[in-house]
C-alpha cells in the first residue's frame, strides 16, 4: 500500500512539476514576467466609431487580466500591446433578387505591436480582424451594435491573446 502512495505521489509531482510557466488557459509567460501595459488603440479607419479604441483596450486588459497572474501597469510593463484599429467597415454580403442587401457584415481589423522586453525573439507585429453578420434590414444601432463589437472583441482579444502568450 505505501508502495502505491508513494508512487502516485511521484507520478503527480512530475505532472505538475512538468507543466512549468503554462497555466489553464494555455498561456506560457516566460520567467520574469510579472507585468503588461495595453497602450492606446488609435482608430486610423475611414470610417470612425467614437469610443471604439477605449473599448478594445479594456477588453483586451479584461482578457488578459482573467487569463493569466500577470499585473496590469500604465508604464514600464514587461509585455507591451499597442497598435491601429485600421478598418471599420459594413458591408453587404447576400442581396435579395431586388438587389437590396439580405444580410450586411461588420468587419473590425486590428494592426498589432506586442513587445516583449523580457524575451525579444516574441515581439510580434502582426493584423487581426473579424465580422459579425446581421440582417440587412436592420440598422447596426443600440444593444445589437454593442453585441456586435461584445462578439467581434471577443475574437480578437482572444485570437491575440493566443499568438502572444498561448503561441498557437
Amino acid at each position: 500500500m505505501k508502495k502505491a502512495s508513494y508512487l502516485f505521489l511521484l507520478i503527480a509531482t512530475l505532472t505538475f512539476s512538468s507543466c512549468g510557466f503554462y497555466s489553464f488557459t494555455g498561456a506560457s509567460i516566460p520567467p520574469g514576467v510579472e507585468t503588461y501595459q495595453v497602450n492606446r488603440f488609435e482608430n486610423t479607419a475611414l470610417l470612425i466609431e467614437p469610443g471604439l479604441e477605449r473599448d478594445f483596450k479594456i477588453a483586451l486588459e479584461d482578457l488578459i487580466q482573467n487569463q493569466t497572474n500577470l499585473n496590469l501597469v500604465p508604464s514600464g510593463g514587461d509585455l507591451v500591446y499597442e497598435g491601429e484599429i485600421t478598418e471599420y467597415r459594413i458591408s453587404p454580403t447576400t442581396a435579395t433578387a431586388d438587389q437590396i442587401a439580405a444580410q450586411n457584415r461588420l468587419t473590425i481589423s486590428v494592426k498589432l505591436r506586442f513587445y516583449n522586453k523580457k524575451k525579444e525573439e516574441d515581439d510580434l507585429e502582426q493584423s487581426f480582424s473579424f465580422f459579425y453578420d446581421f440582417p440587412g434590414s436592420d440598422q447596426l444601432l443600440g444593444s445589437q451594435k454593442t453585441e456586435a463589437h461584445e462578439e467581434i472583441f471577443e475574437r480578437l482579444t482572444q485570437d491575440i491573446f493566443n499568438a502572444t502568450l498561448a503561441k498557437w
